[in-house]
């Protein structure tokens, strides 16, 4: 096996630990770790939660729990993102790199902040760690895509939910369920609204339908460390809004925001970043939101659900009428299967 098969290999690795911190980590990236010695794993870990350690030190701290810190001299490191070389909430990860004298440090995406990019590979040559980066960069990039845009634009990452009929209808009539998708379906919603900060939706759909927007019950287990997510209401008076609503009197009720008069849609995706450190937001709501949002082309990624039917009537998913300058495209788009009910999700690209 060559030595970038072999690389590619562990990386992989570190890439499928990283996705344990998924709806976790934010403002921090998901990040895992992987520490080798003659091809066998010797200490792994991942970021957990913000606050907490880093990928590397909890893959160091579980190499040493193993009794193996003598073989780091000898070792290499995979991690799926350039290790910070500033202090935060936490101490700089390469100083636990030079630390323990590891022989090599092999990295995926280089770390998207323009003031620390490039930045730890200094750091470790100087030390005397041979340094290889870009190993399965485009795996690594996708996994931070979200913190990546925080850290460029200053916004939160947003991804536009929506379960609709054949016709791209979100509602029936009033005397059927309420439902268009199936219970395998709902319940991977629950799963997608933990890979997010915050559920964003329009005081119509709290009016209409009186949602909970909690994770309740997800198709696989949620980390016991995720909190649910903030619930962002936007609407023009919050005296509007039904004093019972769910999201105001249950026990999450402090994690409600109501936010009246939104005239700015990026303004807002920026202020909810940086004031909350809301990095990742899943928008639930009618068409006439998602449609202003497409229309200031400010929907990041479409996670769309479509059950094998035809409403001939409801409201509608996105509402009707030009409204794109650029028509929004899905990149490289999954399409999944949930019993019947199809959903296709991809990143956006306007063009």
């Amino acid at each position: 096996m060559s030595t970038e098969d072999r690389d590619a290999r562990w990386m992989k690795m570190a890439l499928e630990l990283a996705g344990n911190g998924i709806g976790l980590t934010s403002p921090n990236p998901c990040v895992g770790a992987v520490i080798v010695h003659e091809d066998q794993v010797i200490g792994a870990g991942f970021h957990e939660k913000a606050g907490l350690p880093h990928a590397e030190r909890n893959a160091i701290a579980d190499g040493i729990a193993r009794g193996n810190a003598a073989l780091f001299k000898d070792s290499t490191l995979y991690v799926t993102l350039e290790p910070c070389s500033t202090t935060g909430k936490t101490p700089p990860c390469t100083d636990a790199i030079v630390e323990h004298h590891f022989k090599r440090v092999v990295y995926g995406s280089e770390d998207p902040n323009p003031k620390h990019r490039g930045a730890a590979a200094e750091i470790l040559d100087r030390a005397g760690i041979q340094v290889t980066h870009g190993i399965l960069e485009r795996e690594c990039d996708r996994l931070i895509r979200g913190f990546r845009l925080n850290m460029l634009e200053k916004r939160a990452w947003v991804i536009a939910k929506s379960a609709m009929s054949l016709d791209g209808r979100i509602s029936r009539s009033p005397e059927r369920s309420q439902w268009l998708t199936n219970e395998r379906s709902r319940s991977f919603v629950h799963t997608l609204r933990a890979e997010c900060d915050a559920i964003l939706t329009g005081g119509n759909t709290l009016r209409l339908d009186n949602p909970s927007l909690t994770i309740r019950n997800p198709d696989r287990p949620v980390s016991p460390l995720k909190k649910q997510p903030w619930r962002i209401i936007l609407t023009r008076t919050a005296a509007s809004l039904p004093e019972d609503s769910v999201c105001l009197t249950d026990e999450f009720r402090d994690r409600t925001l109501i936010i009246e008069n939104v005239l700015n849609y990026l303004e807002l995706l920026q202020n909810i970043y940086i004031d909350r450190k809301i990095g990742t937001i899943l928008l639930e709501a009618g068409g006439c939101l998602v449609r202003e949002f497409l229309k200031a082309g400010l929907i990041d990624e479409w996670v769309g659900f479509y059950a094998p039917m035809i409403t001939g009537g409801g409201a509608e998913g996105v509402e009707g009428g030009t409204f794109l300058e650029h028509e929004a495209y899905l990149e490289q788009p999954v399409v999944s299967t949930f019993g019947n009910d199809v959903c296709i999700r991809g990143d956006i690209r306007y063009r």
